[in-house]
């Protein structure tokens, strides 16, 4: 029997040790935790720039680079939930809408950790700080989301015909191609050989400066609406607070480089905020 073997043998044998009435509990107290996370990331970064891409710095740990980075810290976000799944332990995901919602969490993470970190263009490095929080984090939520829906959500066999799954696949499927759309604006602001900063526009830059995150944050509320957990809305609360302070910061630093800047534009939300 190979290393490999052994490892995935004794990691499902850990949790069919761990599953049960302690572990949902585990599961409700890392939501709760989450949500937290968020808001006191949100409180912190009122004060201190979120040391990434325009706002990288040295102090901050060696820089490393945005392709490998950002594909690491992702990563297991991806690989984390696929592993719940293939454990004889993951009792629900047989079940066809928890494997339907555990597939929307997945799709989004493949395309985050091995698509989008082909497409960046000479990307600002990345400070060794801002890498870890981001892969803990990944590591964190992968297991949050991907032992709820493979083990505890439950659903009536109907749930994906019901209003609510609806209603919240659309919002993750419109969220997902604003933050796609967004990046891809972003990415061709400058030609080749260029290094300066230009105002985006089109898409969703014509209402708001935080166009990628406006579309991340719809997309995961409309996977918490299509899961109906607390899991799945403390990602989303998270989502909100840690995204909404950086489109704020973007907001400010643009008004700052830019006098023509559009003085309609809003922060996150059109027309609103």
């Amino acid at each position: 029997m190979g290393a490999g073997t052994v490892a995935v043998c004794g990691a499902d044998g850990f949790l069919q040790r761990l599953s049960g009435p302690a572990e949902q509990r585990l599961l409700e107290l890392l939501s709760y935790g989450l949500v937290v996370l968020g808001a006191a990331s949100a409180l912190l970064l009122c004060f201190i720039p979120m040391p990434y891409g325009r706002y990288s710095s040295r102090r901050f740990g060696c820089l490393l680079p945005a392709r490998p980075a950002w594909l690491l810290q992702e990563l297991p976000a991806l690989l984390i939930p696929l592993g719940l799944a293939a454990c004889s332990g993951a009792a629900r995901v047989a079940e066809r809408p928890n494997g339907v919602l555990l597939g929307l969490f997945v799709v989004h993470y493949a395309h985050r950790a091995l698509v989008f970190p082909l497409l960046i263009r000479e990307g600002k490095p990345t400070p060794l700080f801002t890498f870890v929080l981001a892969l803990l984090f990944c590591v964190y939520n992968g297991y949050l989301q991907g032992r709820s829906l493979s083990n505890y959500a439950k659903y009536p066999s109907t749930w994906l015909k019901e209003p609510f799954f609806i209603a919240g696949f659309l919002g993750w499927l419109i969220g997902m191609a604003i933050n796609i759309h967004s990046d891809h604006i972003l990415r061709n602001l400058r030609k080749p050989g260029e290094t300066g900063y230009a105002i985006p526009r089109g898409g969703m830059f014509e209402y708001v400066s935080g166009a990628n995150f406006f579309g991340e944050i719809l997309e995961w509320f409309g996977f918490a609406i299509a899961c109906c957990t607390i899991q799945s809305l403390a990602f989303a609360l998270c989502t909100l607070f840690i995204l909404g302070s950086r489109a704020k910061q973007h907001h400010q630093w643009y008004l700052e480089k830019f006098e023509d800047y559009p003085k309609s534009r809003k922060i996150l939300i059109p027309f609103v905020y």
